[in-house]
């Protein structure tokens, strides 16, 4: 099943258990990825966002939640993070099983193979790979420094 239609149906799920807080973060979902539906159609693309984009905008909502609960913990805030916290176990059932530091290392290997990467100059295109391969399964940000270390 489509995600679209996945976050669809536990809407739709959420209001007839009366999940406040799954309803609320899946209605932000939805938001999201229709103003990123309109960005879309206004720049000439009448179907929208792909499949992919809608990973990498529910990814981006995750790292946006984890960046506010270290900030509310640090203000003493715990309620708010544990809020926090809430809404990105319902974000990370909508996205793909993350991968092992194992199937990491894995991925960063293959893709240096499939592309002939040698120097850190081909580190774009090694991501490129990653990125249309394993987009929601893996920290972009953290993969980064070990492609530019198995690099140089």
């Amino acid at each position: 099943m489509p995600l679209r239609e996945r976050i669809n149906e536990g809407l739709k799920t959420a209001m007839r258990e009366k999940d406040a807080t799954r309803l609320s973060t899946l209605r932000l979902i939805s938001a999201a990825i229709k103003d990123q539906d309109i960005n879309a159609r206004a720049k000439g693309n009448s179907e929208g966002v792909s499949e992919a984009e809608v990973l990498a905008i529910l990814g981006k909502m995750v790292k946006q939640r984890q960046e506010s609960a270290r900030a509310y913990e640090e203000g003493g805030r715990l309620e708010l993070a544990e809020k926090e916290r809430e809404e990105i176990a319902v974000i990370e059932d909508y996205l793909p099983r993350q991968l092992s530091e194992e199937e990491v290392a894995k991925a960063v290997d293959d893709a240096i193979a499939a592309t002939g990467a040698d120097s850190i100059r081909d580190m774009g295109r090694v991501m490129g790979v990653l990125k249309s391969k394993h987009t929601g399964q893996m920290d972009f940000g953290a993969v980064g420094p070990r492609v530019r270390e198995r690099l140089s």
